[in-house]
């Protein structure tokens, strides 16, 4: 019988995407020089692998099947529990990806020596670094157990191998672009490697019952690297973001099976390691300067904490053709909205201005109730008038000059009310329905125009 003819086709290493044959720039995702050769696998050995699963289970009618709560890990860092839904899941596969040096490292090394000391079986598997240097790290950050085993390997089959032998209840790999499969003939870290050992590793997870965290590499654009498979594959996909200049880390869970999305922790990165930080909003506000035009503080939701941020804005005449708009923290485009919004329903002539807008503490806002904030800020820069020290400010502004409601607004007020504040300029179809803290006062508004006078009553002629 004739052996298959091996074949070969074009991945791309950001995306994923399949080339017959080879092209500067993916059609995928637009990068270019990511287009790499691997072979292809044969239709007998995916055939094989699909009959190989057919057999593994058969349809159940719904009410047949048993539930039953799943089990978790407790850790005694309270921020990655709520990111992770309550604790570390038996059995789930939990990929962590954030910038080179940002603490991904530090923070599983702090877990699995805080689940050692609880007599929990931990293997922390290296591919990027060798067991002298893991403990050298560990004796700066005091990490130090009988249960904690280091392995630098980066085949996966020695690595299953090891597994089998130690039964650990918590393995850590790092990074999974480091390790490879023999059987696949392409690189570490490429497509095909990735999608392999990461699908190996959810088995010996499933199978087990062992909870799998894997480290990713991100990409220029912050995206976690190799196949956008990658992150529906896993239980769990955590970010670690941070501005490098600031000490604050922020770990946000942007998909949870077990779990609120969008939840966030957050760290402060000192040199015995990361700790965690109970109250955010005094943390992101511990800086703030009173007194000052061009601030504004906003009461944020990030996943079911409320959150003080202060925006901060500046405007100052350009000295070219077409003013610059930059935006920190919050999207470019929504700033760009918001001042099309002044300049057509206040009248604002904002054309000759270079417009600065900034998120103070290294915090990203994408949600809408942002708007107002930005707005009191921007104005309040524009014409040199202060916002009152006391406000706190909540709403979405839409493109005729009306503010929207926001979700979860006595959650925000009551946060607001904890810190100090004393006033809520808020929308109007928010009021109602719910009871304010005693010493606050709520403003209701319906327009812009209603917003900026009671912001700065009449200072400010429209």
């Amino acid at each position: 019988m004739a052996k298959a003819r091996t074949k070969t086709s074009f991945f791309c290493q950001q995306c994923g995407t399949e080339s017959l044959k080879w092209v500067g720039r993916c059609p995928g995702c637009g990068e270019w020089n990511t287009m790499v050769e691997e072979l292809k696998p044969t239709k007998a050995e995916q055939r094989r692998g699909f009959v190989a699963s057919e057999s593994m289970a058969k349809p159940q009618r719904l009410q047949e099947i048993e539930t039953k709560e799943e089990a978790r890990i407790q850790t005694s860092m309270s921020e990655l529990n709520r990111v992770l839904g309550g604790g570390i899941v038996r059995g789930s596969l939990v990929l962590c990806g954030g910038e080179p040096g940002i603490g991904k490292s530090t923070l599983l090394l702090q877990t699995a020596q805080d689940l050692a000391h609880k007599n929990v079986q931990v293997l922390y598997v290296s591919g990027e670094e060798s067991a002298r240097q893991i403990k050298l790290r560990a004796e700066r950050l005091g990490v130090s157990s009988e249960h904690l085993y280091i392995y630098a390997e980066t085949d996966l089959t020695l690595i299953e191998r090891q597994i089998q032998q130690l039964k650990p209840e918590f393995v850590i790999i790092d990074s999974i672009q480091t390790i490879h499969m023999p059987e696949v003939t392409s690189a570490p870290g490429s497509v095909s490697q990735v999608r392999e050992c990461t699908a190996q590793l959810m088995k010996i997870a499933k199978i087990g019952g062992i909870s799998v965290f894997i480290v990713g590499h991100v990409t220029k654009d912050g995206n976690i690297a190799g196949p956008r498979l990658l992150e529906h594959m896993v239980d769990t996909v955590l970010y670690f973001e941070g501005d490098r200049h600031h000490t604050y880390r922020i770990l946000r869970a942007v998909k949870n099976r077990f779990g609120s999305t969008n939840e966030i922790g957050i760290f402060d990165m000192k040199e015995e390691g990361l700790d965690e930080v109970t109250n955010a909003s005094e943390v992101f506000l511990e800086d703030r300067t009173k007194g000052l035009p061009g601030t504004a503080i906003m009461a944020s939701i990030e996943g079911t904490r409320p959150i003080l941020v202060e925006i901060q804005s500046l405007l100052t005449p350009t000295s070219f053709g077409n003013p610059k708009r930059m935006a920190s923290g919050v999207d470019h485009n929504r700033v760009s909205l918001i001042l099309a919004v002044l300049e057509k329903r206040m009248g604002f002539f904002l054309q000759n201005q270079d417009t600065y807008v900034k998120v103070t503490g290294g915090v990203k806002l994408d949600e809408p109730a942002v708007d107002l904030a930005i707005v009191a800020s921007i104005v309040s820069s524009y014409k040199d008038k202060m916002t009152p020290s006391g406000d706190v400010y909540m709403g979405e502004v839409g493109l005729t000059g009306e503010i929207r409601r926001v979700s979860r607004i006595e959650e925000r007020v009551k946060e607001a009310k904890k810190l100090g504040f004393t006033r809520a300029i808020i929308p109007k179809k928010n009021i109602g329905g719910w009871t304010a803290p005693k010493g606050m006062e709520i403003v209701g508004v319906d327009t812009i125009s209603d917003a900026l006078k009671a912001m700065f009553k009449d200072d400010l002629k429209f």
